[in-house]
């Protein structure tokens, strides 16, 4: 799959509009969840806007490229899009921002969030359904179940804490970085 690179520059420019529609806070914190895990609800529900969407970030500072489906690209392009994508959140954490999203490489997460595959698959039909937002559709459960087992990784291989749902990920890191 062919689209433009991305060259990184320094650009605080984009992390201070960040700052003015979401929280800073002492420490950065990235929740790294599957698509259809609920983020994006979360996100755009919380009562104060502590917590970005990944897609926001990543889509803004040009790491996710516009107007193409790369996640069905294939594991070379998934890989090379989540690399563009670590670097942003690495920086995003620095600043003191707290990211969840799917996209990830190499950056550690903070966090993981699996939820239950019976409760999973029904936030992705209630989002299809409902208000399609993007991600995962019903048609495409067999890339979801494979990138679960990527992010069970990071729990099994290198000790990253595992939650069954946003909520729970999110109390409990809020409570460690206060």
């Amino acid at each position: 799959m062919n689209f433009p690179p991305v060259t990184f520059q320094d650009n605080q420019q984009f992390y201070n509009e960040f700052g003015t529609k979401y929280q800073r806070h002492n420490k950065g914190l990235f929740i790294l969840a599957p698509s259809g895990a609920g983020k994006t609800h979360y996100c755009t529900n919380q009562a104060e806007p502590h917590w970005i969407d990944g897609d926001e970030l990543w889509m803004s500072s040009g790491a996710h490229p516009a107007d193409i489906a790369w996640w069905t690209g294939g594991e070379d392009t998934i890989n090379r899009v989540d690399q563009r994508s670590d670097v942003v959140t690495m920086e995003a954490k620095r600043q003191g921002f707290w990211i969840m999203g799917a996209s990830n490489y190499w950056l550690r997460p903070d966090a993981i969030v699996i939820p239950d595959w019976e409760t999973h698959t029904g936030y992705i039909k209630h989002r299809e359904e409902t208000n399609y937002d993007g991600g995962a559709t019903s048609d495409a459960l067999e890339q979801v179940k494979s990138h679960i087992e990527v992010i069970k990784k990071w729990h099994t291989d290198h000790g990253v804490p595992l939650f069954n749902s946003i909520e729970e990920a999110v109390s409990s890191l809020a409570d460690s970085a206060s």
